[in-house]
């Protein structure tokens, strides 16, 4: 009679003391890089934090009071400004000019950077002249070109009314009419910060692999099919960082329309809410009202950037 022996599986054996071993060696932290690390970050995080984590919470904090900002005195009133603002009749014009001017600001700055980035990209007589020229205004403050563009915009003695009059083309009047306002501080932002986005765009395109441009030319694909079959999806990733960056210094500006129309005409014709944030604090005196706003356009400006940074993770994959 046949007995069955079943088969055996040799496995390694390793000594209890060699598995300790390895064990401790994983487990053993360098802690001269942690202290190096730390003294390097430390600089930098601690400037984080009391220059930007903490005011910002002190800033939730503040939304909460009734508070005079000439006043030592707050009052706790809870969620009464988040409902005053979400009740005040001039929020939807506020929130309306936001949008609007974000929008065109961004899509602007970003077809315009593309578009000069790509034809300073070619070989063409005085293109480092015209690279600086072009990225000069976003080294200039904002309140300066905010003045410079008052005479520009001037509808009588301004360049623009010079050359609509040359083309007998009736002359708007920028500052008592809100959706001309509205436009005029809209292309004043663009011509400011349309050099950062063609600096990091023609740094893409002068990084694109030389190798598919050589395999495009040989299949003979036209310019058009070639940009947005081949150097346009290279450069998604800065295109994705741009849409951040430029969104976020958009909902941020101030200075120009300080400048050039305080927030008029006619009180809210250009006020943004960051500008909204200003005039409540430090016109009105409330602060507590103003804090509610910049928290309000936080959560906003956050849930943005995670959208995008999820849709760009999802594009990844």
């Amino acid at each position: 009679m046949n007995t069955m022996i079943p088969a055996v599986t040799a496995e390694p054996v390793i000594s209890e003391g060699y598995a300790a071993t390895r064990k401790k060696k994983r487990a053993k932290i360098d802690w001269k890089q942690v202290g190096l690390a730390t003294l390097l970050i430390a600089p930098n995080l601690l400037l984080l934090i009391l220059f930007t984590y903490r005011p910002l919470i002190d800033n939730i904090r503040i939304s909460f009071y009734n508070w005079n900002i000439s006043s030592p005195n707050m009052t706790f009133v809870g969620l009464q400004n988040y409902i005053s603002w979400f009740q005040a009749p001039e929020t939807p014009q506020v929130v309306w000019n936001t949008v609007v001017f974000t929008f065109f600001a961004v899509a602007g700055s970003m077809v315009i950077g593309l578009l000069l980035a790509i034809l300073l990209d070619q070989k063409l007589v005085g293109r480092a002249a015209v690279r600086s020229m072009v990225f000069a205004p976003y080294v200039i403050a904002g309140a300066a070109i905010g003045v410079a563009f008052q005479f520009v915009f001037d509808p009588r003695y301004g360049l623009i009314q010079y050359f609509l009059t040359l083309l007998n083309i009736p002359v708007p009047n920028f500052y008592q009419q809100s959706g001309w306002a509205l436009f005029m501080i809209t292309v004043t932002y663009i011509w400011k910060n349309v050099g950062y986005v063609f600096v990091i765009y023609l740094a893409a395109l002068q990084g694109r692999r030389a190798d598919l441009d050589e395999a495009s030319e040989i299949d003979g694909t036209s310019p058009i099919r070639h940009f947005f079959r081949v150097v346009l999806p290279q450069m998604r990733g800065t295109t994705f960082f741009l849409l951040i960056t430029v969104l976020l210094n958009s909902f941020q500006v101030f200075d120009i329309i300080n400048a050039m129309t305080r927030g008029g005409p006619f009180t809210y014709g250009t006020t943004t809410m960051v500008f909204q944030v200003y005039t409540e604090t430090f016109v009105n005196n409330r602060a507590g009202y103003g804090a509610a706003v910049a928290t309000i356009m936080f959560v906003v400006v956050l849930i943005i950037t995670v959208a995008q940074l999820k849709l760009q993770e999802r594009l990844d994959k």
